[in-house]
């Protein structure tokens, strides 16, 4: 039975895995002990499963751990990602991954060293509307795919965030966070080992120097050109957190999605509008956690989660510089 550990539970993702771990059904996996930096965090989460809480990831990992799941403070996600996997184990990871192009090299290496993997929680590949849409695109319905562009609005809710998210250091950028999702649901659409993204940012919030509330990552490969929108101007008497929206184009057809609105559109050359029938979702952690049951490499292994989290970095990197026109490349398989 694997063992698995929380490193890090800061963020509220950190339920997606413990919301599983809690399923009737998912009796394949030994939860040791919940770790963060803030005392009452991780004893809140142990207190849930009755396992201990520890202050320090080094004693967690030390008791012997198969998968690290890593949900703290962004900006302390590197060490601990690294930590872990030259402890042994794989990593399961919120978004972002890390907050530094740096910090990603070190992660990078230290898995490849290790022979672990690191896989990160792209939820919106799980979407309903996503794999629906998806089946539409593989059938060649939509002929290529030369444009997407996407919006994902979130509501800020200022008031309720932790000091830390609104300080640059410790939160990373608007794009680095919230662009990583689109990014990657865009090369899901549209494969791609190479490219071009820029990014910018407007809106900043009073009195949170270097916080943007809006943010433009352009992405372009040598078939398609994608722009994502994200911001946290989600207005606040809105009904849903964020109003997620991608569009495809392409040389026969497109295809809206409306991810809060549980909708997907399609229109071609041979057929008018259309709504599609939806699959059911795939949970956040489901896919993952039943790879690592069964010994194999999650959906999201290594490569695509080092390439969403490089392409988002390097849009934050690029709105840093005024807007430059940074190169991508996928690592070899």
């Amino acid at each position: 039975m694997p063992r698995i550990a929380i490193i890090g539970a800061a963020h509220p993702h950190v339920d997606y895995v413990l919301d599983e771990l809690e399923r009737a059904d998912r009796a394949d996996y030994e939860l040791v002990g919940v770790q963060d930096a803030d005392r009452a965090i991780a004893a809140h989460h142990a207190a849930r499963f009755g396992v201990p809480a520890f202050d320090s990831a080094a004693d967690l990992l030390a008791l012997g751990v198969d998968i690290a799941v890593i949900a703290g403070v962004y900006g302390n996600r590197a060490g601990d990602v690294v930590a872990a996997l030259h402890a042994g184990a794989h990593v399961l990871a919120d978004k972002p991954l890390c907050t530094s192009l740096e910090q990603l090299d070190r992660i990078e290496k230290a898995a490849a060293e290790a022979g672990r993997t690191v896989n990160l929680l792209l939820e919106k590949r799980g979407y309903p509307e996503t794999l629906a849409a998806l089946a539409v695109v593989r059938s060649g319905e939509l002929g290529d795919i030369v444009g997407i562009s996407s919006s994902g609005p979130h509501k800020l809710k200022q008031g309720e965030r932790p000091g830390w998210f609104f300080e640059r250091e410790s939160y990373g950028g608007i794009l680095a966070d919230l662009a990583v999702h689109d990014l990657d649901a865009a090369l899901l659409f549209a494969p791609a080992i190479e490219g071009t993204v820029s990014g910018a940012v407007s809106a900043p919030l009073d009195g949170a120097e270097g916080f943007a509330r809006f943010g433009t990552a352009t992405l372009t490969t040598s078939t398609t050109v994608v722009s994502a929108e994200v911001s946290w101007l989600t207005p606040r008497a809105s009904e849903v957190h964020g109003d997620y929206r991608l569009r495809l184009i392409g040389t026969r057809g497109t295809a809206e999605l409306f991810w809060a609105r549980g909708r997907v559109e399609v229109t071609t050359d041979e057929r008018p509008l259309r709504v599609l029938e939806l699959p059911p979702a795939r949970r956040p952690a489901e896919e993952a956690l039943d790879a690592f049951a069964e010994g194999r490499t999650p959906d999201v292994g290594t490569i695509a989660s080092v390439l969403a989290t490089r392409l988002a970095l390097l849009a934050q990197a690029s709105a840093d510089q005024g807007g430059a026109v940074l190169a991508w490349a996928r690592a070899a398989d």
